[in-house]
C-alpha cells in the first residue's frame, strides 16, 4: 500500500489538484463552504473548542483552516531560556547538521544546500541543529517564530508537491528539499536561523505576515532581500501559515541551541511550548 501512494503521487497532476483545492476552499458560498468545514471536521476530529470562531463564522474553508485561536489557547514558555515551538505538530525528525546532511528519514537524508536553494547560506549551518515538524490536517496552522529575529531573505522555491507524511519521508528521496517551500531566515539574538515552510500535495497555498512576491505553484524562484530595511518579530509572534497542511524546517547555527533530551521522533507539539535550551544570552 505505501508503495501504491507514492506511485500515485508520482503520476498524479500534482498543481492542478492542488489548484482546484485551491478554489474550493476559497469559496465564499455559504452551502459548500459549510458543507467542506463540517466534513473535514469530522474526518479529522478537529477541536474547535479552542478556535476564535465556530462554524458558521468563517468566510471561506481557507478562513476555517488558517483559524485563529482564542487568547490564551497557546502560552508561550520562557523565551529568554528556550526556543519555541513554532506550530502545533509532530516531530520529524530532529539532531544535528553533519557533513552538510539533514535526517530525512531512516536510511533517506539530503543537503542543506538543496533546501535552501543554493551553496551560499550552507556552510553556516554546519555542525547546527535542525527540527523538522508535520503538521497534520487537524492542527492549528499558523507557523510562528521560534525565536526572536530580523527577516533577511525568503526564497520562494517551486517544486514538487507530494505528501509529507511519514509514509512518503521515508519512500520518496530528497522529500523536503524537492517539494515547494517558502525559506526565511533571520537574524537575532540566537544567530542566524532558518524557517523553512515546505507545501505538499493539495496544500493551496503558504503565505507570510508581511508582503511578499511570490505566489505559490509559480514556476519560478523568487528571490527577496529585506535587509535594507528588516521586519523584527519577537520569539511567538506569527509569521506565516499554510492553506493546508503541511511541514516547518528548522535550521540553527552551531552553538546557539541543544533540542531538548525529552524529545523524540513521533512526540507531539504544541505551538509556543519549549523544544530546545538557547545556548547564547
Amino acid at each position: 500500500m505505501p508503495s501504491a501512494l507514492i506511485a500515485f503521487q508520482h503520476l498524479a497532476p500534482q498543481h492542478a489538484l492542488s489548484r482546484l483545492a485551491g478554489l474550493l476552499a476559497e469559496s465564499t458560498r455559504p452551502w459548500l463552504r459549510d458543507a467542506l468545514i463540517r466534513r473535514f471536521v469530522a474526518a479529522f476530529d478537529v477541536d474547535l473548542s479552542e478556535a476564535a470562531r465556530g462554524i458558521g463564522e468563517f468566510v471561506s474553508f481557507n478562513d476555517f483552516f488558517t483559524r485563529e485561536l482564542k487568547p490564551g489557547a497557546r502560552p508561550l514558555a520562557d523565551s529568554g531560556a528556550f526556543i519555541l515551538s513554532p506550530a502545533d505538530g509532530a516531530i520529524s525528525q530532529l539532531g544535528p547538521i553533519t557533513g552538510g546532511r539533514i535526517l530525512q528519514a531512516k536510511g533517506r537524508d539530503y543537503s542543506v544546500a538543496e533546501i535552501l536553494g543554493g551553496n551560499a547560506d550552507a556552510a553556516r549551518f554546519e555542525g547546527g541543529r535542525f527540527m523538522t515538524i508535520y503538521l497534520s490536517p487537524r492542527d492549528y496552522h499558523r507557523v510562528h517564530m521560534p525565536a526572536a529575529g530580523r527577516l533577511q531573505t525568503t526564497a520562494y522555491l517551486p517544486g514538487d508537491l507530494f505528501s509529507v507524511n511519514r509514509v512518503t519521508a521515508e519512500g520518496v528521496e530528497r522529500l523536503f528539499a524537492r517539494n515547494e517551500r517558502l525559506v526565511c531566515q533571520f537574524d537575532g539574538p540566537d544567530g542566524r536561523f532558518a524557517s523553512i515552510m515546505v507545501g505538499a500535495m493539495i496544500v493551496a497555498g503558504i503565505d507570510t505576515v508581511w508582503p511578499n512576491s511570490f505566489r505559490t505553484h509559480a514556476r519560478a524562484r523568487v528571490d527577496e532581500d529585506f535587509t535594507a530595511a528588516p521586519r523584527a518579530f519577537a520569539a511567538g509572534d506569527e509569521m506565516g501559515r499554510f492553506y493546508l497542511g503541511s511541514t516547518v524546517v528548522l535550521l540553527f547555527e552551531p552553538g546557539r541551541v541543544e533540542w531538548l533530551e525529552s524529545l523524540a521522533p513521533g512526540d507531539s507539539l504544541w505551538m509556543g511550548q519549549a523544544i530546545g535550551q538557547r545556548l547564547t544570552s
